[in-house]
């Protein structure tokens, strides 16, 4: 009744490795899922963020990369 036969001991074997490519395919899943999030909200956060520069006179920030000006006839930007 208990005993080992070739035949469940193969079938113990492809249980044991479905098992472990199973939970091995779940967790590159959630790494994948993880990393794709992570990217999604470092790319939105990269795009929104500007260097800016203080005008010497009035101290207005402007953005470095637009041409700077803040308005002012006497400004030096």
């Amino acid at each position: 009744m208990f005993g080992f036969s070739l035949s469940k001991l193969v079938v113990l074997a492809a249980l044991i490795a479905a098992v472990w490519y199973g939970l091995r395919w779940v967790q590159r899943r959630q790494q994948m899922q993880g990393d794709a999030e992570r990217d999604r909200v470092e790319g939105g956060q990269a795009s929104s963020s500007q260097d800016l520069v203080a005008c010497t006179r009035c101290g207005v920030f402007v953005s470095a990369d637009a041409k700077p000006s803040c308005d002012r006839a006497d400004c030096p930007l």
